[in-house]
């Protein structure tokens, strides 16, 4: 047992690097939006959507969180979202995001990219200037389609840039390499935004290293099966590549059968940059305090861990150097 206790952890000042917003939309949000919109949803009670969130593997995951999406359909609808996640943070001393958003998800389904982003960006605006919450916006592309169609998106992206600081990848891993997307993440960088990948959570070390050299990404979302090969956990140490850790969700989807045999403070204590986040928290059990929680309670995590886990996410932040000497005065001070 840790002897750290959860008044601590709740306090203490993090940074979350890995969150989806639409993996953030809690059963109560979703019926409230539901009923707003006048959209059917495949439930009658809160409790019957937590019951669906019952699910042992990543797709079986992704078709309900697609599912829930069709929620959301206008600019309030993404405000009222992540201004959610944002009031979320604040209760539990987040200082700072940078989330992740799907927009593909929403224009097949008829949604402007406008829409969207316009929404997600006024939050993200309001949560700075009233809650001091400061913020990066990270666009994903869905690794199960085509590249085409993440080019597409990047085209919809264009007048929008300035509210952008990274192109990502997610979505299922199997059988949809990093490489896939190679030409569009070229291009991306091109138009001077970075690059960030989800790897090496269902999908082997391999795609890690691709996604370093081929993507040319500034860090590796999840990453857990980097410690399988031993030539990449030496670069990842001698780089200091961060790697963005979801615990939770990883137990959540079977990437690993119990938190007691989870490997992020074996990694943290082999000097690699590992993070704690929190994924898709509406369905993977718990935002940033819950995972360094389970952390405390399942690996005996003590306070300089904790405590060099977020300094891990601030030296790995997107934010401006002015922004991280504040936020670093902030961790040296708990």
């Amino acid at each position: 047992m840790s002897e750290i206790n959860f008044d601590w952890l709740n306090h203490l000042p993090k940074i979350e690097l890995h969150l989806h917003l639409e993996g953030s939309l809690e059963p109560n949000l979703m019926f409230e939006l539901a009923k707003r919109n006048n959209v059917t949803i495949p439930f009658k009670t809160v409790e019957q959507v937590r019951n669906a969130y019952r699910f042992s593997n990543l797709q079986d995951f992704l078709d309900i969180y697609y599912q829930g999406t069709n929620v959301l359909l206008v600019e309030q609808d993404f405000y009222d979202l992540t201004w959610s996640y944002l009031l979320k943070c604040q209760q539990q001393h987040v200082m700072h995001v940078e989330p992740f958003f799907d927009p593909q998800t929403h224009t097949n389904r008829g949604v402007d990219f406008a829409t969207v982003i316009t929404g997600i960006s006024r939050a993200l605006y309001d949560g700075e200037n009233k809650l001091g919450i400061s913020s990066q916006l990270i666009m994903c592309f869905l690794r199960h389609l085509s590249e085409e169609d993440a080019f597409t998106t990047l085209d919809q992206a264009w007048p929008y840039l300035h509210k952008l600081k990274a192109v990502g990848l997610d979505s299922s891993e199997r059988g949809h390499p990093p490489e896939k997307f190679s030409r569009v993440f070229a291009k991306a960088r091109e138009l001077g935004l970075l690059t960030v990948a989800h790897a090496g959570e269902e999908g082997p070390a391999a795609y890690i290293s691709t996604a370093l050299n081929d993507l040319q990404v500034s860090r590796i979302d999840h990453g857990v099966n980097a410690i399988n090969d031993q030539f990449l956990m030496a670069k990842l140490v001698k780089t200091q590549v961060p790697l963005t850790v979801c615990p939770l969700s990883n137990v959540k989807l079977q990437v690993f059968s119990d938190m007691s045999e989870h490997t992020i403070l074996q990694m943290l204590e082999r000097g690699v940059c590992v993070t704690v986040n929190s994924d898709d928290p509406a369905y993977f059990g718990g935002y940033m305090t819950e995972n360094f929680v389970a952390l405390a309670e399942s690996l005996a995590m003590t306070k300089e861990q904790a405590k060099q886990l977020v300094l891990n996410s601030i030296n790995g932040c997107f934010a401006s150097d002015d922004r991280k000497q504040a936020m670093l005065e902030v961790l040296r001070n708990y």
